[in-house]
């Protein structure tokens, strides 16, 4: 007798291990078909996501390669621009200590003439052509303190470089016994690239002397 209540008692344990078994299976089957669920809603928000970074990633390589392109033109332009500044810029001759209104009696183009004449006797018999002659700045600033320089463009740069070298070798160029100065006309660049380096010889000299 008490060997057949072990048994059942055996067997009623078993059955209700099996039955909670088989409850935890069907919750695992619920969570498992609501992981399934939210997955399948998460699948094209995901693919949705993929795809607008694809987008994006594909508009910035076309901004990147745009902005090359126009960084490479502006570089090209620039560069014509420079050049073409230079050209017009090359056959320029500054005459700098001329004084003001000094023109009013003779034009521009015939005080170059007595310049050369002046300061240059073996440049004197050179048929000199000059296409275009002024002051620059156009007008008068009256809190200026140097008189506006006196441009005159050459018809040759050879012309404007032999008067260069010439003025470069006498070292002292007088207009009515005026020192004057002649000198290039320089691009932006150039001018800049002087100013650069005139500070540093200033910062090098001022440490020369401190020292």
């Amino acid at each position: 007798m008490n060997s057949n209540a072990d048994m059942n008692s055996n067997v009623d344990v078993l059955r209700n291990k099996l039955q909670n078994i088989r409850r935890s299976q069907e919750k695992l089957k619920n969570s498992f078909a609501e992981i399934q669920t939210e997955l399948r809603a998460v699948k094209p928000r995901m693919n949705n996501a993929e795809q607008r970074i694809g987008d994006v990633e594909d508009r910035i390589m076309e901004i990147t390669q745009t902005g090359q392109q126009t960084e490479n033109q502006m570089k090209k332009h620039e560069r014509n621009i420079g050049e073409l500044w230079d050209n017009i810029k090359q056959a320029k001759l500054h005459i700098i200590g001329i004084p003001e209104g000094e023109e009013k009696d003779k034009q521009i183009e015939n005080i170059f003439e007595e310049i050369i004449a002046g300061n240059f006797p073996n440049l004197k018999d050179t048929d000199f052509k000059t296409q275009e002659s002024q002051r620059a700045p156009n007008k008068v600033n009256p809190n200026r303190p140097t008189p506006r320089h006196m441009i005159i463009k050459m018809a040759k740069v050879n012309d404007k470089e032999r008067i260069l070298k010439a003025a470069r070798e006498k070292q002292s160029v007088n207009y009515k016994g005026t020192p004057i100065r002649l000198a290039a006309d320089f691009s932006t660049e150039t001018l800049q690239a002087r100013r650069e380096w005139q500070e540093i010889f200033k910062a090098l000299k001022g440490k020369k002397y401190a020292t």
